[in-house]
């Protein structure tokens, strides 16, 4: 396959453009340089609305990553309409281009996330559960439809709802490690929140098998069938690291350092269910924790 990545620089991004060329498949990437683009790469500028259709004829499939960081900064009113820009405009831009092509892809793997679902305590959710009222359901919800120019041209459109994504390189996980390690890793707020959670390598696995498994469609949960509270996650990794876990962050002290994004991203819980990804055949490499962060990590105690 020939497949255009957005937000290629990132840890999913840079990762997915590895494990495809490996794999024998072309890559490209979009990329907001100024100027003309040049070889694999296509120019654009979303906030301008700036990306030429005749750029992106002959690609097989596209996987749109691209988005400012959630994690990154406090939830300023600024923030947020960052975080709604970069994905909502952004996404619209591509499938609308996208939609202008005498060549269209066949398919369109869009990124979205679990934040859909809100804060839904131990409610087993899957993809046809209804949105949560957070602003990251509103964001996400806002994000899926935004691709519906695609979807209108035929387009096969498929959204990746990512959960945590586990990768000792970067997200969630890194941050966690160097405290973990130190000793000072502690359950969060009551710990009783559901951590639903995918290791990076299923996440290349479910983004090819998005690109190329033809009855999926819509929304995916991207995260394994295990999902685990908060204080088992704490626990685990613990006994990864062989460090003890006794320094708790209460849920006040998490909003005072988080903000509104200590609601959202630290002590929701959400306990999603891959139903999509299972019923449509994929097989994860590493679907229960501990398992998982062993590879992550190399198998060995820091």
């Amino acid at each position: 396959m020939n497949v255009l990545i957005s937000g290629s620089s990132g840890l999913i991004g840079s990762a997915l453009a590895s494990f495809l060329a490996a794999g024998g498949h072309s890559v490209g990437r979009l990329v907001r340089r100024a100027g003309p683009s040049g070889g694999a790469e296509v120019f654009w500028d979303p906030q301008a609305g700036l990306l030429d259709p005749a750029r992106l004829e002959g690609f097989d499939g596209v996987v749109h990553l691209a988005g400012d960081s959630i994690a990154e900064g406090r939830w300023t009113e600024q923030k947020k309409r960052r975080l709604l820009d970069s994905r909502v405009k952004g996404t619209r831009l591509l499938s609308e281009a996208l939609s202008r092509t005498q060549r269209p892809p066949r398919v369109m793997v869009c990124a979205s996330a679990i934040g859909y679902y809100g804060n839904r305590g131990a409610e087993l959710l899957r993809e046809d559960s209804p949105p949560g009222s957070l602003f990251l359901s509103r964001l996400c919800r806002e994000w899926e439809e935004a691709a519906e120019p695609a979807r209108r041209k035929g387009i096969r459109v498929v959204h990746l709802r990512f959960g945590v994504v586990l990768s000792a390189l970067g997200g969630a996980l890194a941050k966690m490690l160097f405290p973990f390690r130190m000793g000072l890793g502690g359950r969060i707020g009551s710990g009783e929140q559901y951590m639903s959670w995918i290791a990076i390598d299923d996440v290349l696995g479910v983004a090819l098998h998005a690109l190329t498994t033809e009855s999926l469609r819509g929304p995916a949960n991207a995260v394994t069938p295990s999902p685990v509270t908060n204080s088992e996650f704490t626990r685990t990794l613990g006994r990864v690291l062989g460090r003890p876990t006794v320094f708790p962050m209460p849920a006040f002290a998490a909003r005072l350092a988080f903000g509104e994004m200590a609601d959202e991203l630290l002590l929701a819980s959400a306990r999603v269910d891959p139903a999509k990804l299972r019923d449509s055949g994929y097989r994860f490499q590493y679907p229960d924790l501990e398992p998982a962060l062993r590879h992550l990590l190399g198998g060995a105690r820091a």
